[in-house]
């Protein structure tokens, strides 16, 4: 449930500071939230 938040959150964070405070996502920005949805696919993917 915590992995989902953490997705969910910074997804939200991330278009809001694109939309509303006009701030680009940098390249390291964009490597951290692909980082934090490999995590979400690792923590729920099931492996048997």
């Amino acid at each position: 449930m915590k992995t989902i938040q953490e997705v969910i959150t910074l997804t939200v964070f991330g278009v809001f500071s694109v939309v509303y405070l006009r701030e680009p996502l940098a390249w390291n920005h964009l490597i951290g939230f692909g980082l934090i949805a490999a995590g979400a696919f690792f923590v729920f993917h099931r492996w048997t």
